[in-house]
C-alpha cells in the first residue's frame, strides 16, 4: 500500500490486535533528524494505530554502529512515547538462530536479540534511503538488530564481518532468519548517500510505503530506479522453502 504522508493513518494488520507484544524496529543508529533517522512523528502515528485495537506491550528496540548506548540518541531524536519501552539491543541476551535455508547464502546463523524473538509482532520502520545504486529500506533496516561485539571485526564499529561476507546475501539470509510482519517505509523524502549515512542529497516524494517487507522493498526501489539485489536473492530463498 503506498499512500500520501499527509493521509497516512495506521490501520494494524488483524492479527496485531491479537498481540500480547509488539516490537517496532526504527531506524535510530545516529542522532540526526529525518531523513537519517525515523521521525518521532511516524511513530507516534504508528503507536496511537496500535492502541486503537490492542493494549499489548510495545517496545521500541535498536542498536547504534558503534556499539555504544543508544539511549542518548533516543533522547537527541525526540523519541519520548507514552507507555512504550525503549531499548538498546545491546542489553539484550542474544540467542543463535539457525537460518531456515538450507542452501543459505552467507550466514548459516545470527546471533538475535531474545526481546526479538518474544514478541508476536514484528514491524521495521525505515526512512527512504538509497545508498549509490542500492536501496535502503525494511530488510535492510534489521541489521542493526545484530549484537555489534558479535560482528565486529578489528577495531573497525560496525557490523564489518558481515559486509565482507557480501551485505547483500546477508540481508537475504536475515530476511528468512528474522521475519517481520510488516514493513513501513517514510517516504516524505528520498535520502541518497554514497558511503556516509549521515550525509547525502534529499528530494521531496510526499509517501508512505506499508506491507510485507520485502514487498514494499520492491516498490520502494521500482519508485527510485534501482535494485537491491538482496531482494532478488529473498524471491529465489522461497522458491528453496517452497520446494
Amino acid at each position: 500500500m503506498i499512500v500520501k504522508d499527509s493521509d497516512f493513518v495506521f490501520t494494524p494488520p488483524k492479527q496485531l490486535s491479537w498481540a500480547r507484544r509488539v516490537l517496532i524496529k526504527p531506524c535510530a543508529g545516529y542522532p540526526l533528524p529525518y531523513p537519517v533517522t525515523t521521525s518521532p512523528k511516524l511513530l507516534n502515528t504508528i503507536i496511537r494505530g496500535i492502541r486503537k485495537v490492542s493494549k499489548a506491550d510495545i517496545i521500541i528496540a535498536d542498536g547504534t554502529p558503534s556499539g555504544e548506548s543508544i539511549y542518548p540518541i533516543y533522547q537527541a531524536l525526540g523519541y519520548n512515547f507514552h507507555h512504550v519501552l525503549m531499548l538498546d539491543i545491546r542489553d539484550s541476551i542474544f540467542i543463535e538462530v539457525q537460518n531456515p535455508l538450507t542452501e543459505f547464502y552467507a550466514v548459516e546463523s545470527f546471533w538475535v536479540p531474545n526481546v526479538v524473538l518474544r514478541s508476536d509482532f514484528l514491524i521495521s520502520v525505515a526512512p527512504f534511503k538509497v545508498r549509490g545504486k542500492s536501496g535502503c529500506f525494511s530488510v535492510a533496516n534489521l541489521l542493526s538488530l545484530l549484537p555489534v561485539s558479535k560482528y565486529r571485526k578489528g577495531r573497525a564499529g560496525g557490523w564489518r564481518a558481515l559486509y565482507e561476507l557480501g551485505i547483500e546475501k546477508v540481508l537475504a539470509d536475515l530476511y528468512f532468519t528474522l521475519p517481520f510482519d510488516l514493513g513501513i517505509i517514510e517516504a516524505h523524502q528520498k535520502f541518497f548517500y554514497t558511503n556516509d549515512p549521515t550525509k547525502g542529497k534529499v528530494e521531496d516524494l510526499g509517501k508512505i510505503l506499508v506491507g510485507e517487507p520485502r514487498e514494499i522493498d520492491s516498490e520502494a526501489a521500482r519508485i527510485a530506479g534501482v535494485e537491491c539485489k538482496h531482494l532478488r536473492l529473498i524471491s529465489e530463498g522461497r522458491v528453496q522453502l517452497e520446494d
